[in-house]
């Protein structure tokens, strides 16, 4: 945590919407893009999207929508990988 401050999982996602993020899904495949937005059950919606298998790019959707019980986590895009 930055600074020791604790911060709920609602304050984190509040805070990362509209900025670059990384969705791991259950499958090992990672969806980097901006957050736009999600509910309740976790359904995630992505802006300029980019899949990324085994750690190589293989499609850009542009928009994309992802079930929340394939998200295994959200984090941040540190500024070396954008």
């Amino acid at each position: 945590m930055e600074g020791g401050s604790k911060r709920s999982p609602t304050e984190f996602l509040k805070q990362v919407t509209g900025r670059p993020v990384v969705v791991k899904l259950n499958t090992g495949v990672d969806y980097r893009g901006v957050l736009a937005c999600l509910d309740g059950y976790m359904n995630i919606a992505m802006e300029q999207t980019e899949e990324y298998v085994n750690g190589q790019l293989k499609n850009k959707y542009g928009d994309a929508f992802i079930r929340g019980n394939n998200v295994l986590y959200i984090s941040t895009v540190s500024a070396k990988k954008r």
